[in-house]
């Protein structure tokens, strides 16, 4: 989710509340605001207008020129800050921040269960048990963020994991259970603390873990939590391993993002004291478990994590900066052998607690534009991953926009494997009109299909408010040479008949990636590449076809 140091949200003051404008949604979105198109009648809505010439019909990827680029938006009819989508019974239920509560049976066209309320039978009602440590926020209501659903097997239930708070440090994380994924959702109980003083530990559950006469000292600084080095308990997300085990990964800034086994009997924290006690380097901590990445109050949020059975890696996407549109938010991944860490970046390297976090993690995007978009996309971030039936992967997050406003929409892209391993994901929301699977599969792009103009945007590592903008740029029998100024000069580009790999050269660097092609979000035919580096850098190249 966020902290409060950079944005604090109105929260639900009651159950019955209507889900705000302050919240970043719109209240004007209906159902058949989908995919709104424009067409251009001249170059002002496109980057750069150039002397590009159309080709001809005969060639194989006939291109589009520059000025009949269409140019349109995605609108989404439902608005969810910190999405996560499961897939129960053929159907898709979204949820996030904010009691939000959403359907799908396509996941382009999306209702609301619940907006605002209408997702708990119980959570405000008698005694306020989520609330009863954090208490109300600074706008005297009740934070109630960043749900998460998981169907627990063993206990027959969906569970649906979320955080209660009250400022940047002191929050809850609270579980409520449902036999169907559309709810009502019952609450449970509240199964983690953090922000405690040494005054007011006992109101936690610390000691009934650790013991009555535990030392605390370890969690305080002056007699108040040391949040530089543990964990906000907010922005939950469960995963089962290889072994079916569940975890609970969670954290925000502060001491970063840590990691905790769950029961799967009752979907709690199974508090790894007795590894805790072995010690040694990466012991998990008795009470909030692994230490993740991130730490020193670092912007490094929203974790969540996925197996993939493909790689036998365990992927870790956070999100850096300040959620705000002009805050650098961003969608960052590193991945590991093992659920309990260690994790790197396409680098290779961990992440601490260094000042130049943004060195670090795999950067899949930031804030950018494409000519066919009608508004510059910013700060996307809030992410989770999924799959549908297929064992395809996409990735869901929130985005904001160049409008001067704080609205943002979830979107929805197809993830993408890199040969050596490593998620990318499409540059255009999922129209179901890819021609590839996540695995780089039946693409069937040849190296002839990439000759011609292609924009290629390369989403850096900054995080800023900066806007990442395409170069125009030739790909011609190999070689790639850049059309106007930017910040690319030229490079190679290789892609092996048959396959949809392909690995892209850049004023030196090479990214790996995939090649295919896709409808945009204006309507367009495109084909695309999205590629990585092992300098945390992701390469998107979009070329326009008839």
């Amino acid at each position: 989710m966020h902290s409060t140091k950079y944005l604090t949200y109105a929260a639900i003051a009651l159950a019955t509340a209507v889900f705000a404008a302050s919240a970043g949604c719109s209240q004007g979105a209906t159902e058949s605001d989908h995919a709104k198109t424009e067409n251009v009648a001249d170059s002002s809505d496109v980057v750069d207008s150039g002397n590009t010439e159309e080709q001809t019909e005969g060639d194989d990827m006939a291109e589009q020129s520059e000025t009949s680029i269409k140019t349109g938006v995605y609108k989404n009819a439902v608005c969810c800050h910190d999405p996560q989508i499961i897939l129960a019974d053929g159907t898709y239920y979204m949820t996030g921040s904010h009691q939000i509560l959403a359907k799908s049976d396509d996941l382009k066209a999306w209702s609301y269960i619940g907006n605002g309320n209408n997702v708990f039978d119980n959570l405000f009602s008698g005694d306020l048990d989520a609330f009863k440590y954090v208490g109300k926020n600074e706008e005297g209501g009740y934070s109630v963020w960043a749900a998460n659903t998981f169907y627990n097997e063993t206990m027959g239930k969906y569970v649906m994991y979320f955080c209660t708070t009250s400022s940047y440090i002191k929050s809850n994380l609270c579980m409520a259970v449902a036999d169907e994924p559309g709810g009502k959702y019952t609450y449970t109980d509240t199964i983690l603390y953090s922000g405690f003083t040494s005054s007011h530990a006992a109101e936690t559950d610390i000691y009934d873990v650790l013991g009555e006469d535990a030392d605390l000292s370890e969690y305080l600084k002056l007699g108040g939590y040391d949040n530089n080095k543990w964990p906000n308990c907010i922005d939950p997300a469960v995963f089962t391993d290889e072994e079916n085990r569940m975890w609970m990964v969670y954290g925000s800034w502060s001491g970063g993002i840590f990691l905790l086994e769950l029961d799967p009997a009752t979907g709690k924290p199974l508090h790894p004291i007795e590894e805790a006690a072995k010690g040694g380097e990466d012991a998990p901590d008795p009470y909030y478990g692994y230490r993740l990445v991130g730490g020193g109050h670092h912007a490094v949020e929203g974790p969540y994590i996925t197996y993939s059975k493909e790689t036998g890696y365990y992927y870790l996407f956070v999100s850096y900066g300040g959620l705000t549109s002009d805050g650098g938010y961003q969608i960052r991944q590193f991945r590991s052998e093992n659920p309990t860490g260690p994790y790197v970046d396409a680098a290779g390297n961990r992440l601490g607690d260094e000042e130049n976090y943004m060195s670090y993690g795999l950067k899949m995007m930031g804030n950018y534009t494409l000519p066919s978009l009608s508004v510059t996309y910013m700060a996307p971030g809030g992410q989770s991953v999924f799959q549908d039936e297929k064992g395809e992967y996409y990735i869901v997050y929130h985005q904001r926009f160049d409008d001067g406003q704080e609205f943002h929409e979830p979107r929805v892209h197809k993830l993408l494997m890199t040969k050596d391993g490593w998620f990318t994901a499409a540059p255009f929301e999922y129209t179901g009109d890819e021609s590839i699977s996540s695995m780089c599969e039946n693409a069937d792009v040849t190296p002839d299909m990439l000759n011609g103009t292609f924009y290629v945007l390369n989403h850096g590592l900054e995080v800023n408010d900066l806007v990442n903008k395409p170069v125009k740029c030739l790909f011609e029998d190999g070689k790639i040479t850049a059309m106007e100024d930017g910040t690319i000069t030229g490079g190679t580009y290789e892609l092996t008949d048959g396959e949809a790999y392909v690995s892209v050269t850049i004023d030196g660097q090479e990214y790996e990636g995939c090649a295919f092609t896709m409808t945009d979000e204006a309507g367009n035919n495109t084909l695309c590449i999205s590629a990585k580096g092992d300098n945390n850098e992701t390469v998107w190249a979009v070329k326009y076809l008839q």
